[in-house]
């Protein structure tokens, strides 16, 4: 039996779909700015009408431009920004502790970890870590676990990760995640890494709080051009290629399937509200709006 959905569904058609499970929920999503997967997500599912939209992302005036869109989309929708830089801890424990304060803010129904850097430059974070690392999964993590009893209190509590296909350029390097200070740096390879945490943190957190009711789940979004790969010449040879052939990987010899923002971020919709999850064994990886395997 073929799944009800595919790569061709779109965010706009699942929220139509989940609005009564959308409405009343109050959803945070980090990596928030206009022409991104997650301020497609929640434009998107703006119109549904939910309680509230936590809007997080390091720019003031990207998240302030893009609550003023999307309140002309929905004139009555609660908004609040939250400020945070996923690579800085200091930022990440600033940020969490203002969730954890704000008395208006009961509980998280749904966090979308969206956020996140692609095949950048070698650099540290200020905390001395790969950056990729840093901002792809320590951030995240360290924030989910940090606003953890907010989100526990939910009665149907869901955590996204949003990963990619990229982890099968590279486990989690437990022994050297710094690349030898930078000697052995491979971009492709540290963007690996970080997805491949970020898989293993959903399973963890699902495997430890499934008895609370809390479900997380990791997901591929597909290949979309945004802002994320913006700093990449995609027209030359960018080094994905020829590091997915040294590893055997098929897509070493294939082209892109691109998908527009709305079919990617029909993923996020998916992996946040869909009912027929709440079943689902753990591990769950979702690609293509459908769980791949148990």
């Amino acid at each position: 039996m073929s799944p009800p959905y595919n790569a061709t569904t779109t965010a706009t058609e699942l929220v139509t779909e989940y609005a009564n499970l959308i409405q009343g929920k109050v959803i945070l999503t980090t990596g928030v700015s206009p022409g991104s997967l997650g301020g497609h997500f929640v434009e998107a599912i703006s119109k549904a009408s939910p309680s509230c939209l936590i809007l997080a992302g390091r720019s003031a005036a990207k998240l302030d431009q893009y609550s003023k869109e999307l309140e002309k989309v929905n004139p009555n929708l609660r908004i609040i920004t939250l400020l945070v830089d996923l690579g800085c801890l200091t930022s990440v424990r600033k940020a969490a502790s203002y969730i954890n304060s704000h008395e208006s803010i009961p509980a998280i129904d749904v966090l979308v970890n969206n956020a996140g850097i692609m095949a950048s430059e070698y650099c540290l974070s200020e905390d001395g870590i790969e950056s990729q690392f840093a901002t792809n999964h320590l951030g995240p993590f360290l924030f989910t676990n940090l606003i953890m009893d907010k989100i526990l209190r939910s009665e149907s509590p869901r955590v996204v990760i949003v990963s990619s296909d990229g982890h099968r350029l590279s486990p989690i390097r437990f022994d050297d995640h710094n690349f030898d200070g930078g000697k052995t740096y491979n971009r492709w390879v540290a963007y690996g890494q970080a997805k491949t945490a970020n898989m293993l943190m959903a399973l963890s957190l699902s495997s430890k709080l499934a008895h609370r009711g809390f479900q997380a789940f990791s997901l591929h979004p597909g290949v979309i051009f945004t802002n994320l790969g913006s700093h990449l010449d995609w027209n030359t040879d960018v080094g994905l290629q020829s590091i997915d052939r040294q590893l055997g990987n098929r897509e070493g010899w294939q082209g892109f399937n691109l998908k527009s923002l709305d079919c990617g971020a029909a993923t996020h919709v998916y992996a946040a509200f869909d009912p027929a999850l709440k079943g689902s064994p753990i591990p769950v990886y979702v690609v293509d709006t459908f769980v791949p395997w148990p």
